[in-house]
Formats: structure tokens, sequence, C-alpha cells
């Protein structure tokens, strides 16, 4: 049996006290009793609004090799008798193993921060690097003070690449996440009006993001966005730190991984890649700048790691847009098909507009219209109307004429937007779905985007209930 990690060894990285016989080992760790599969440990941490150690006995019904439990609570779990190994906080103990796994590690590390782009960039990095090497990485976007250590002490004492997305919404989130995993490369996808509400400007957001380059191994390296506006700031951010390595990817000239030429379609993109001397004709299997973008970065990492650049290649070609993330689907409505882009999962004012220029490139089917449907970006703060109605803008010039929104703070976009713009506006979510699902037409092109809090998964959910999927033999994609 291979071991996730022996029991013995877990004791000892977390200073833990062993009650009843444990068996030798764990297959995997699990802070979720619905999900946690048979021989994985079950760690019972305390979150804000539950506490792990109320579903102990579903863990244990559910195959829990063994319970992670604090002392405090072991008196109220004196019926269970699982092996336990008891401490004196659980999240705290999560983190002393997830230090312990990265002390034992061999594998290449990369950290990525950014105000977009974060978890399409680790999902690249985890598809570039498969062909190199066993890839241990992140599911869906655990980036948080209890996601990033679970990533990092489910890491695999083989693991070849490490790849662990950072996320924040405050100052001093990163700086002790990033101490934890000590990654070789550190990214930071671009900076943008995200969370601006915790932040007064964007340099404060910037000033935030580069916490991640305290964590830099030695002699690791920079990795940094060569186009956007605090570029200069985080360059020296980095070199206040310490770090000597700064490298930069981007369409400007002098980035050293230059995208030098774009073709972008519905279904996919072509870019031109300079790495050296070498100029690469690379084909990305999903759309928008924005994904080329976070393809150079991969393709750096691909380099500065040293792994195989063909089938890095290889994997972009083949790479699709994830739920919430701009995947698309083809449904059938009445005789015809419409298009439907699934943008739900997040937005900032700098995803809303790769998300429309996205829906720019689209191509409605016969008398099929463009609609983009938008929802509040949330954590804007006092921000939050003038970036609502700055939407105006990127609509207008992509051409988009019909504009269905919902939330409070997008009444600022609908005051915005002049009569030549066909706009529905409904104050809630579930208005708006109700008015999505009856006016829908064939050869209509839905562009579905929103903060995650204002729902607007419920209105992808609603359309792929109501209409049913084509087979991929009738889809033009």
């Amino acid at each position: 049996m291979s071991w996730l990690w022996s029991t013995a060894d877990m004791v000892a990285a977390m200073g833990g006290r062993p009650v009843g016989s444990l068996p030798a080992g764990i297959t995997g760790i699990s802070i979720d009793s619905r999900s946690l599969a048979p021989g994985e440990a079950f760690f019972a941490i305390k979150g804000d609004r539950v506490d792990g150690h109320d579903f102990a006995t579903l863990a244990v019904a559910n195959g829990a090799a063994l319970l992670v439990v604090s002392e405090a609570k072991l008196p109220a779990l004196g019926r269970l008798t699982v092996p336990m190994i008891v401490v004196e906080d659980v999240l705290a103990a999560l983190v002393k193993l997830a230090r312990a796994a990265r002390a034992r590690s061999r594998a290449q590390i990369v950290a990525v921060t950014g105000s977009v782009g974060k978890t399409t960039t680790k999902e690249m990095l985890r598809d570039v690097l498969a062909p190199s090497g066993k890839v241990h990485a992140a599911v869906a976007s655990f980036n948080n003070h209890w996601g990033v250590p679970l990533t990092l002490a489910r890491m695999p004492e083989d693991a070849v690449f490490g790849v662990f997305e950072i996320g924040m919404n405050h100052p001093d989130e990163i700086r002790p996440l990033v101490k934890m995993v000590r990654p070789h490369v550190a990214v930071i996808t671009t900076i943008g009006a995200a969370h601006l509400g915790h932040f007064k400007n964007l340099e404060e957001i910037a000033s935030a993001k580069a916490e991640i380059f305290e964590g830099l191994e030695p002699g690791g390296v920079a990795l940094l966005n060569r186009d956007n506006k605090q570029y200069a700031f985080l360059e020296q951010r980095a070199l206040e730190v310490g770090v000597q390595n700064v490298l930069t990817f981007g369409q400007h000239a002098k980035a050293d991984f230059r995208l030098a030429d774009f073709e972008g379609r519905a279904d996919g993109s072509t870019i031109w890649a300079v790495l050296g001397a070498d100029t690469m004709e690379v084909h990305i299997g999903a759309p928008g700048r924005h994904i080329a973008e976070n393809a150079m970065a991969a393709l750096a990492v691909v380099a500065l790691f040293g792994a195989d650049m063909e089938a890095a290649k290889q994997a972009l070609a083949a790479l699709r847009a994830v739920k919430g993330r701009g995947e698309r689907h083809r449904l059938a409505i009445g005789e015809g098909q419409m298009t439907l882009i699934d943008e739900s999962y997040n937005a900032n004012p700098a995803s809303m507009r790769a998300a429309i220029a996205l829906l720019a490139v689209t191509e409605p089917e016969g008398a099929g219209r463009r609609i983009a449907v938008l929802g509040d970006m949330l954590e804007m703060g006092a921000f939050s109307a003038k970036v609502h109605e700055e939407l105006a803008g990127p609509l207008l010039s992509a051409g988009i004429e019909h504009v269905w929104l919902a939330g409070t703070e997008m009444a600022a976009l609908r005051d915005a937007l002049p009569d030549t713009v066909a706009v529905e506006y409904r104050p809630t979510t579930g208005e708006l779905q109700a008015h999505v699902l009856a006016n829908i037409q064939p050869g209509d092109v839905l562009m579905v985007k929103s903060s995650l809090g204002i729902g607007f998964g419920k209105i992808v959910a609603a359309l792929i209930d109501k209409h049913p999927a084509l087979p991929d033999r009738e889809r033009h994609l």
C-alpha cells in the first residue's frame, strides 16, 4: 500500500497525541465528511459557519481511517471508537503537516496569484506540466487560509511538480501562505480592480499581491505580466525583498516570454509565442485573449522548469473552458439552437471586459442576437457605481446591442447605457431568470456573468435544464 502519510509521520509533524490503535497510514486528507473516501484522514476543522467535529460520526460512517480532532472537543466524541490524533487546534495541525509536506518534497513548485486568471492559469499549469511528470495541484479554488495548507498537506512525496493558487481580499493574507508553499516560481497574472472595496486603489492591491515574493525560494523567479500598469511597482517590490530573478510575459516588446501575435476565434485561438530565440505557433482550445495571456505565463513556467515544451503545446490545444469560467453549451431551442457562455463563477471589472470581448467574437446564427446577461460585481466598495457604469464603454465598443441586467449595483450600468442598446433590468436574479427563459430565441448567444454571490449560476442551470444539450455531432464548435 502506498500511503500519502504514515501515521507515525503525521503524529510527529503535528505534535499530536494518538488515541486508539492508529492504522499504519492514510491514503488522503479530507475536511468534508460528504466527499471523504475510505482510508482518508478527516480533519475536523472549525470554520466560520460549521464545525467539523459535528460531522465526525458521518466521516466515520463514510470510511475515515482516523480523525484529527481538538483536545477540547474530545469529550463530546467519547462514543466514537475510530482512531484519532488529538491536537490543540486542528487547522494549526494541518498547517504543521503542510510544512512537513513541503520539507520532504523535491518537486518544482509554482505559486499563482493575481486579480484575474488565477484558477485558469493553475489549471493550465496542471495540464502543460503533466506530460513531464507527476503534478500535484489544488482542486477547485483552494486558495485561502485553509485551502492552501490542505492542498500542500495532500501533496504526495513523489510529486515532480506542485501548482498552488494563492488568493486574498485583504493585506497580509498571501504572506503566511506563500511562506508555507515556498515556490520556485511566483506568478502574478495581472492586477485589476478585484476586492477594490477592501483597498484604497490599485497600488494597494498590487502591494498585497506582491507579498507572494516573500516566500520565493533562494534563486527563485518572480514572473510578472509586462503589460500590466502595475508592472514597475511589482518589479520594485520584488527587488526590495531580495528577488534576484524578475522575468516577464506579455505583448510588451521587452517581455522575456512574448506574445507576438494573437488570432482569436469563437472556439479557441492561435498565438505566436517568442521564447528566447524560438518563435512558436501555439493553438489554444479555449477562446479569449485573456486565456492566451494566461497561456503565455504557463509556457514561461514550462520553459523555466525545463519541462517538455512540445507536449505542453499539445496540452494547450486540448484545453477546454471549465464550468463558470467560459464553458460553452449548445442548447436546442425550438427548431434551432442557441449558444450559452457560462461565466457565472465570478466577476470583476477586468474579467467582465474579457467576457464581453469573448461575446463579441462569438457569431449568432440567423437572426440570433448577442446578449450580455450581467449581474453585480461584489466587493467594489465606494467604487461600485463607477466600475459598473464604466462597463458601458466595453459593451458599446464590442457592438453588444442587448444587455440584460440584475442586481442593485447594475442599476448604474442600466443608467449609463444609451437608448441604442436594448436594456432589460430586473432587481433580482430570480426575476431576470424568468425574463431570460421567456425571451431567448433560436440563434442567440448568451453570455452570463456576475459575482458568485449574486447566484447567476442558477440562470445557467435553468437554461440547461429547460433546453437539452445537443449531441456532439450537432455541435458547431
